[in-house]
C-alpha cells in the first residue's frame, strides 16, 4: 500500500516528530509511507531525518505541486482552512487528529471553545472518509459529542530506550551539570493559555523550598516571566527549548503538568518512561495515561492541591509509571496499531 502523509506545518511541532518516528516504523512493517511537507526552513531539520531513515519526502511550494497516485492520503493539518486546500488536491483523505479537541476551560468557557472547534474543524471531518486520532478518548469524543463516523484511535508511542531511567550514579552526575541541589520539578509544556502555566507560578510559590523548570516557548512566554518577576519566584527558571529533554527528565525528581486541554501528551508519556513521578490534573485525557496513585497523581488544577500533590508524590510512581508504558505506549505497539488501522479504515 502507498500512503502519502501530508502536513502544513512549516516549523516542527508534536504532530512532526509523530511522523518522524512513525513512518519509518511503518515502511518496516511493509507499508510504502511517504511524506509531504512545505518546502521551509522551519521544518528542514525533520526532512532531512526523514530522508535519511529512508522515506521519501516530497517538499511542495504550492499545494499544485503535490504528488497523485496514491492507495491513501493522510492528511494532518496546523490549520483549519488547509484541509480545504487538501481537499481540493485529493478527493479522498483520511484525517490524523493530534488536535485538543476539548479544552476543560474554567467558568463555562470550555463550551465557547467547544462551539468553535465545531465551527472550523468538525466540518473537514465530516467530509474526510477515516479519521484517526491519537487517544482512545478523543475517538469517543468525536464520534459521542461532535457525531462524527470512522473515527478510529491510535495512542501515542514513546522511544522508550531514549527515554529511560538513570543509571547508577547517573543522576546525581546529571544533576551536577544542570546545577540541582534542590527538590526539583520539571514543566515541559509550550506556553500557551490551556497547559495552565499560571498554576505552575502559584505553585512555586507555595513551595520556595524547591526549584521549578519550565521547558518551552510560545506566545505566552513573556507574560509569565514578567509574572514570575512580579511574584519574586526566585525558584522558577525558564528554560526556553530544548534537544536534550531526556537528560532533564533523568537530573529532576518530579513532572507537573496542570493542564487543561491534552489529546495525549507526549511529555507525559516521556517522562513516565523515564520513570519520573507526575503530577497532573484529571482531564480525560490524562486520566487515559494515569491511575491516579498508580502511575502518577491526578489533581485538580489549583495551587494548593498541587503543591500538597508534589509534597506528597511517592517515588515509586515512576518505576509503575515506566511499567505502564512499556506495556501500552511503546512506538512499535503504536506503528502495529497505525498500520492495522490503515488496512481498514
Amino acid at each position: 500500500m502507498r500512503i502519502l502523509f501530508l502536513t502544513d506545518a512549516k516549523t516542527v511541532g508534536g504532530s512532526e516528530i509523530y511522523l518522524k518516528e512513525m513512518l519509518p516504523r511503518l515502511r518496516q512493517l511493509g507499508l510504502e509511507a511517504e511524506a509531504a511537507l512545505p518546502l521551509a526552513e522551519g521544518n528542514a531539520w525533520i526532512r532531512q531525518a526523514l530522508e535519511a531513515r529512508g522515506v521519501p519526502v516530497h517538499a511542495y511550494r504550492s499545494f499544485e505541486d503535490l504528488p497523485l497516485g496514491y492507495d491513501r492520503v493522510v492528511a494532518s493539518a496546523w490549520y483549519p482552512q488547509s484541509y480545504k486546500k487538501f481537499f481540493a488536491r485529493y478527493t479522498r483523505l483520511t484525517l490524523l487528529i493530534h488536535d485538543q479537541i476539548e479544552i476543560f476551560y474554567p467558568l463555562g468557557l470550555r463550551y465557547a471553545y467547544r462551539l468553535g472547534y465545531r465551527l472550523l474543524q468538525v466540518p473537514n471531518l465530516t467530509r474526510a472518509e477515516a479519521v484517526i486520532t491519537v487517544s482512545r478518548w478523543a475517538a469517543r469524543w468525536l464520534k459521542e459529542v461532535h457525531g462524527i463516523r470512522n473515527v478510529y484511535a491510535v495512542p501515542n508511542g514513546v522511544d522508550t530506550e531514549h527515554f529511560r531511567p538513570p543509571g547508577p550514579g547517573e543522576k546525581e552526575a546529571l544533576r551536577k551539570r544542570y546545577g540541582l541541589q534542590r527538590f526539583s520539578v520539571i514543566v515541559p509544556a509550550r506556553m500557551s493559555l490551556e497547559k495552565n502555566h499560571l498554576a505552575v507560578l502559584l505553585t512555586a510559590k507555595l513551595l520556595p523550598e524547591a526549584d521549578f523548570l519550565l521547558v518551552g516557548t510560545g506566545e505566552l512566554m513573556g507574560l509569565w516571566q514578567k509574572t514570575a518577576w512580579f511574584l519574586n519566584l526566585k525558584n522558577v527558571h525558564f528554560l526556553g527549548r530544548r534537544t536534550d529533554m531526556p537528560e532533564l527528565y533523568r537530573a529532576v525528581d518530579a513532572m507537573l503538568l496542570p493542564t487543561l486541554g491534552e489529546n495525549q501528551s507526549l511529555a507525559t508519556l516521556e517522562a513516565m518512561a523515564s520513570a519520573l513521578p507526575t503530577v497532573s490534573t484529571p482531564i480525560p485525557a490524562q486520566q487515559e495515561l494515569i491511575v491516579s496513585g498508580q502511575t502518577g497523581l491526578l489533581t485538580p488544577p489549583w495551587p494548593s492541591a498541587l503543591a500538597r500533590a508534589l509534597q506528597n508524590l511517592p517515588l515509586h510512581l515512576g518505576k509503575q509509571a515506566r511499567a505502564h508504558v512499556l506495556a501500552h505506549h511503546t512506538l512499535e505497539k503504536s506503528a502495529h496499531t497505525l498500520a492495522s488501522v490503515l488496512a481498514i479504515c
